[in-house]
Parts: C-alpha cells; sequence; structure tokens
C-alpha cells in the first residue's frame, strides 16, 4: 500500500491525473496538456503518494484505471465543472452580459422613460439581475451614498459630497384634456392659465418650487394636489383641471385623453444621474448610464408635443 504523505495535492496533479483518465494514456496525456511523457507520470506518482491510493495500474506499456481512480475523476470532474462555470461566469462580466444592477429613481422616472429603457436593457441582456425602485429623491441620494444602488436618478439640484452628478436638463409640458379650449393653442404662457383649476404636483420639492415662482401672479384655483406626476396626468385625464409634469410622464398619458403643450418661459424638469464617488462603479453600471443617457437624448430629438 502507498504510504500518503503529508504534502498538498497540486492543481498539475489533478490536471495531469484528469488528461490521462480522459485520454486513457500517458502519451496522449502529455500531448493534450504539451509537456514531456516523465513529467506526467512524476505528477501521477506525486499525486499517488500524497493520496496513499494506487490510482494506475500498470500493465506492460499500458496503464489501467483502479476503482479508486474512477471513483477520484467523478469528483475532479464536479469540481471541473464547478470551475468551468465560474470561467464562463467571469467570461460573462467581462462581456456585460451577465451580474446585477440595483438602480434608484424618482418615482417620473421609475414609471416612464427610465423603466422602458430598463425593459430593453434586459431584452439584450437577460442574464443580468436588475433592480428597480422607484422613491422620493431625497431616499434615491441616501440609497446611492450608502451603496445600497449602484447609481440613481434623482430631481435637480442636488449637494452633496462623495457623488459624482450629471445634469439632464428638459422643460416641463403643460398638460390638459384634449377637449380643453386650450388645447389648440401651440403652447402655453403663464397668463393662460389665470383662473384654471390646476392640479399641484409634488409639493415640498424643487419642481414644485420652480412652478410656483412661474406662477406667482397667477390667479389659479389648486383643486387638486399629488406627490407624483403620473397621478397628476391621471387627474387631469379625468377633467380635475391643467398641471405642469415632466414630458416623460406627459408621454405616457397621451394616449389616454390628454395633451402636452410646450410651456414658457421654460421651467426646468430636469433631472440628474448620482453615483458615489466612494464605491467602486461595475462596467455594466457605467454601459447603462451612458446608454440610457443616449436613449434619453434621442427620445427629446424625436419628442413631437402637440
Amino acid at each position: 500500500m502507498l504510504r500518503r504523505t503529508h504534502m498538498e495535492i497540486s492543481s498539475r496533479q489533478i490536471e495531469a491525473f484528469r488528461a490521462v483518465m480522459l485520454t486513457g494514456s500517458i502519451t496522449s496525456a502529455s500531448e493534450a496538456l504539451f509537456v514531456t511523457q516523465p513529467a506526467i507520470s512524476r505528477l501521477i506518482r506525486s499525486l499517488e503518494e500524497t493520496t496513499g491510493l494506487a490510482l494506475f495500474e500498470r500493465r506492460g506499456n499500458h496503464i489501467v484505471p483502479t476503482a479508486e481512480a474512477t471513483a477520484l475523476l467523478e469528483e475532479v470532474e464536479r469540481s471541473f465543472v464547478g470551475l468551468t462555470r465560474i470561467e464562463a461566469f467571469a467570461q460573462a462580466l467581462r462581456a456585460q452580459t451577465a451580474g446585477s444592477l440595483r438602480i434608484s429613481a424618482m418615482p417620473a422616472l421609475a414609471g416612464s422613460i427610465l423603466t422602458r429603457f430598463v425593459a430593453r436593457f434586459s431584452v439584450q441582456r437577460p442574464d443580468v439581475h436588475i433592480t428597480l425602485s422607484g422613491v422620493p429623491s431625497h431616499l434615491v441620494l441616501d440609497a446611492v451614498a450608502s451603496g445600497q444602488a449602484d447609481f440613481g436618478y434623482a430631481d435637480s439640484p442636488l449637494d452633496r459630497t462623495g457623488l459624482e452628478i450629471e445634469t439632464f436638463p428638459v422643460a416641463a409640458v403643460a398638460i390638459m384634456r384634449k377637449d380643453h379650449p386650450l388645447a389648440r393653442r401651440q403652447s402655453i404662457k403663464p397668463i393662460d392659465l389665470g383662473g384654471e383649476h390646476f392640479v399641484g404636483i409634488g409639493p415640498g420639492t424643487f419642481f414644485r418650487s420652480r412652478v410656483d415662482m412661474a406662477l406667482a401672479d397667477i390667479p389659479r384655483t389648486i383643486s387638486l394636489e399629488t406627490p407624483l406626476s403620473h397621478i397628476a396626468c391621471l387627474l387631469v385625464a379625468e377633467g380635475g383641471g391643467i398641471s405642469l409634469v415632466d414630458p416623460y410622464s406627459a408621454a405616457e398619458f397621451q394616449d389616454k385623453g390628454i395633451v402636452a403643450k410646450p410651456f414658457t418661459p421654460s421651467i426646468d424638469a430636469g433631472f440628474v444621474s448620482l453615483r458615489s464617488s466612494q464605491h467602486s462603479t461595475s462596467a455594466l453600471a457605467v454601459t447603462f448610464m451612458r446608454e440610457f443617457r443616449q436613449y434619453v437624448d434621442c427620445w427629446q430629438d424625436d419628442l413631437a408635443i402637440h
């Protein structure tokens, strides 16, 4: 019986053993591994000494695997399958077809253009796991800063150290039912909203403060109020009044009985992208953010508001 030594099994020993088992000979194994036959023989002998197992019987110029060798090969193959999967996953990570993304976004985006892009991105990369959370902007900031989200999209302006910020400027639009008299106008001015029932959106937000400033001298009745632009669009569609919202949300309702018109002077309804400078950003996340920027730019170029 072979005496077991205190040496550890090496990857080279296992590689040689597997090659011999799969090819059936030391000669073929040496050719497969591009090493000499004596080197293969030494690796096999050292593996037998290390394990204390007789793995092959020498019969003339041939070797025959023992039952122990066959059993050991089964375990080796399970390990190699695991290594193959790891290698395949690493290759997928390099190709950005695997991995995960955690995205936090303000509801106006999570319920419109961002979600549409996420779906398209996922179709192209079905093995990428994406989590999209729609939360208020201050919670988006907290999630990104704490590392709970890989990146996020929030209302602007934001000022917090440790964050990399990119702006996405876009002008707000006025929305109303298709049968409203103002729906025939090419654009809407503050004076046009005098005496109208108005659906207020996002009390306490940067956007709401910009709207209130633009309409400060305009008498209007704010009979309905909501924190979410999607709810405002639905309220307008049901005859609740007129509102000013971001164009992404408005676009989701233009086939549901409302029209969107440019509003002058321009009111910023844009957003910012956020990622932490304190946490590493994956190549996949960088690609998503770059392609989403391109998607938004194309969407705005193609946008036609009537």
